[in-house]
């Protein structure tokens, strides 16, 4: 084929080119809500865990349709430690949505302090959480309704110990580094998984403590 019958390609000049790049260097490197991809797996993550718990309180109402009685060789779990655990989560929600707040203001200091607010409400619930544990009077192998009641709280009393190292961790790098601006997306997000752990803990709450009374 004769070269003088080739289509020419077209290349633009420098000019051009230069036109097509995008500077995205004044972007932020990090986003909050669904824009980062951190919320989106904590999304996931209380969509599967709540499932979890969602299987384990129908556990409870089947075994109870199954059991002549119920609590089973057993008297109802007192109330004191259950409810005073309740009343710790729900007054945390308040230090947890001013640390959220302030992370997504920017402000390193004030997100450090209200964080460390709610550490020092985690670990209240964990020791409060011990009591509750010896006050069932029922052990976890004794029978069903045993066996369903530990596993309830365990199965939260897991999360709690997650989050709270979690909190810990976080807490340390907002005082003392190695801090980067993304360390504030994961307050965020943190403080919304602590959300799911109180407001799932409310449906437990009642079945070990209300339906055993009902």
């Amino acid at each position: 084929m004769n070269a003088d019958a080739r289509v020419p390609r077209t290349r633009p000049d420098d000019g051009d080119a230069h036109d097509l790049v995008l500077d995205v260097r004044a972007l932020p490197s990090f986003a909050f809500g669904h824009r980062s991809v951190m919320w989106w797996s904590t999304m996931g993550l209380m969509l599967i865990e709540g499932t979890v718990f969602a299987i384990a309180v129908m556990m409870v109402f089947y075994l109870r349709t199954r059991a002549p009685a119920w609590p089973m060789a057993a008297d109802p779990p007192r109330l004191l430690w259950g409810t005073l655990n309740t009343v710790v989560l729900l007054v945390s929600l308040w230090p947890n949505q001013l640390a959220k707040n302030a992370a997504e203001r920017g402000d390193r200091a004030k997100a450090a302090l209200w964080l460390s607010v709610c550490l020092v409400a985690s670990v209240a619930f964990l020791i409060i959480r011990g009591f509750e544990f010896a006050a069932l009077n029922v052990s976890w192998y004794a029978n069903a309704y045993g066996s369903v009641v530990w596993l309830l709280l365990g199965l939260h009393t897991t999360h709690l110990i997650t989050d709270t190292v979690d909190t810990a961790l976080l807490a340390v790098l907002l005082f003392t580094g190695p801090f980067e601006g993304k360390r504030l997306v994961d307050v965020s997000e943190n403080a919304i998984y602590w959300y799911f752990v109180v407001l799932s803990w409310l449906p437990i709450y009642a079945v070990i403590y209300w339906v055993s009374r009902y």
